[in-house]
């Protein structure tokens, strides 16, 4: 089995739009302080690059959740594998992830961060794939919209691999 990986969108492009979503963000909350919720494992390269640019006071904190169900269909309903370090009761939280898909798990994950009572919550993703959405999700924050293809780079990865690359990439498996 031969794995190639074609660019779909350059790492100039992933930079530039980390960048501008950041100056949207910076904006956004000014006078404020803001507090990141990065999902991992792949929202972690997007939230480290989009907090490079942030100017206000920023923290943040990390999750990791697993969605089940079937073994290949997300049911949307989560386990938390790594919860949250600190409280988010009463602070602004920007929810960081790499992609947004059918929406299950994070119409989920954001319900269960609503009920510790955050001052707002909002959701930032670096990729969204709406012809796959099943349950609609508010996004304050999308870099790019793209078609449904799988994608790795930039957090996203194929078998755990491919994280690392700087760019978004469309994978081809030859048998």
């Amino acid at each position: 089995m031969e794995v190639n990986v074609k660019v779909l969108i350059s790492e100039e492009d992933v930079n530039k739009k980390i960048r501008e979503i950041a100056e949207r963000i910076n904006t956004d909350y000014a006078g404020k302080e803001l507090h990141v919720v990065c999902i991992l494992k792949g929202g972690v390269f997007f939230m480290c690059e989009l907090v490079k640019h942030i100017t206000i006071p920023v923290t943040h904190d990390f999750m990791s959740v697993s969605s089940y169900g079937d073994g290949t269909i997300s049911s949307g309903r989560i386990k938390i594998l790594k919860d949250l370090d600190e409280s988010i009761e009463g602070k602004d939280v920007l929810v960081v992830e790499d992609i947004l898909d059918t929406g299950r798990t994070l119409h989920h994950l954001l319900d269960l961060l609503r009920d510790r009572k955050p001052n707002s919550l909002q959701l930032c993703t670096l990729l969204d794939k709406p012809d796959r959405r099943v349950v609609e999700v508010p996004v304050a924050y999308t870099g790019f919209t793209i078609p449904d293809l799988f994608v790795v780079g930039y957090g996203l990865d194929y078998a755990q691999q491919y994280r690392n690359l700087p760019y978004i990439g469309v994978v081809d498996v030859e048998e």
